[in-house]
């Protein structure tokens, strides 16, 4: 792996940055400073450091030690619970937080897959183990330092994406970092380097070697960060979309592509008023089928010469998922596909094609229900013809 540690890290002082430490959270500074009461090194590191920099407030603290797992459990007794193996780290509860205390690693392979993670080392080698310079700094709540090893303060500052070490070594390493790449380019607007941009294109295919679990989840976080269009957007340019959701690509490139775009950004936009909790993943997954749907109802009607009845828009939605996830990546869980099956037949109940309206109490009690009305209101957020028709549902359910 090409280095990027000198002797002597880069030091930057509360002078030289303007990171409030107020914004940082207090039983995440309690947690640093009882590992080093106890004699240990620990700091923040990764996105909570890169988010104070750039002024957001961070969601999640993560935090780095030399502390061995058990070390850490011996230290925070009941509060903490051991979890993983290939990757051993400490989860401690503060009430509903839960903070994420790793140990210094080191010991990457150069060539192949990561298979073993729990080879402990310093501070400097866990740097060099991390996936994207701008993710490489470690922060002191104490002393207000930021400590650099491989050059992330200059890339934050610039808007660069930077991987630390050879991007074509890193993304063979671990494929879902081209993700994670692209993820930081929607989030943040940040330029992507050219060697990155090469390597992106050289290694995608090994995408498919990653897990096929691991993957998902990533795509569904990014459906819930309130970037979800423009990382969708990305992917698909990148190529990654035609290995991953082949079925989805292809819709992108067609004309039902722009409708998909402004529901991911309607969600994006919903979710970007800081909600207690992202949006269902049955209503994310229905942005992704509704402009396809919505197809297949026109086609059915020019076919037939008049709407289809719900029983036969019901057929169609749950062939549309099928369709979906047979060719996709990974096998979406049952319940979310569910879920979204029924949000998207539900649709046309909530705007129905002729000018019966389907009203039954029972389905009001239906727990899935208020989700499709949620979806309306994606849809009321692009056309505002919808607005009085959402308006009007929410009434009945409050009634």
């Amino acid at each position: 792996m090409e280095s990027f540690c000198s002797v002597r890290p880069k030091i930057y002082y509360a002078s030289e940055h303007d990171i409030d430490s107020k914004l940082v959270d207090s039983d995440a500074a309690y947690v640093i400073k009882k590992l080093r009461g106890a004699g240990y090194s620990a700091y923040l590191v990764g996105g909570s450091v890169r988010d104070l920099l750039i002024k957001k407030i961070p969601k999640d603290y993560d935090i780095s030690t030399s502390a061995k797992p058990e070390q850490i459990k011996q230290l925070f007794n009941k509060s903490c619970l051991l979890i993983g193996r290939r990757f051993r780290l400490a989860h401690l509860r503060f009430g509903r937080k839960i903070f994420e205390v790793s140990t210094f690693r080191a010991g990457e392979n150069d060539s192949d897959l990561i298979l073993q993670d729990n080879i402990w080392g310093s501070e400097e080698e866990d740097v060099l183990r991390r996936d994207f310079t701008i993710n490489g700094l470690f922060y002191d709540p104490a002393s207000h330092e930021v400590i650099d090893y491989v050059g992330g303060w200059d890339d934050i500052h610039k808007g660069t994406l930077r991987t630390i070490g050879d991007p074509e070594v890193r993304f063979r390493q671990d494929p879902v970092r081209m993700l994670r790449l692209l993820k930081f380019r929607a989030r943040f607007g940040f330029n992507i380097d050219s060697n990155a941009k090469k390597a992106l294109i050289n290694c995608r295919e090994e995408i498919l070697k990653s897990s096929p679990a691991r993957l998902l989840e990533e795509l569904f976080r990014m459906l819930e960060s309130g970037a979800a269009a423009p990382f969708f957007n990305l992917m698909h340019e990148a190529g990654l979309l035609d290995l991953l959701l082949p079925s989805l690509a292809k819709e992108l490139q067609g004309t039902e592509g722009k409708q998909i775009y402004l529901l991911l950004a309607s969600a994006d936009k919903l979710q970007s008023k800081k909600m207690k909790s992202p949006l269902d993943r049955g209503v994310l997954l229905a942005c992704l089928l509704y402009p396809i749907l919505a197809r297949e109802v026109e086609q059915y009607r020019s076919v037939h010469g008049s709407a289809p009845h719900l029983g036969e828009v019901t057929l169609l939605a749950a062939s549309t998922m099928k369709i979906f996830v047979t060719a996709a990546f990974s096998h979406f869980p049952r319940r979310i596909s569910a879920t979204a099956t029924f949000i998207l037949a539900n649709q046309f109940r909530l705007t129905p094609l002729t000018s019966k309206r389907h009203h039954r109490n029972k389905i009001l009690h239906h727990k899935e229900f208020e989700l499709a009305v949620v979806f309306l209101k994606l849809r009321a957020q692009i056309d505002s013809q919808l607005k009085e028709c959402y308006h009007s549902w929410v009434n009945i359910l409050r009634n």
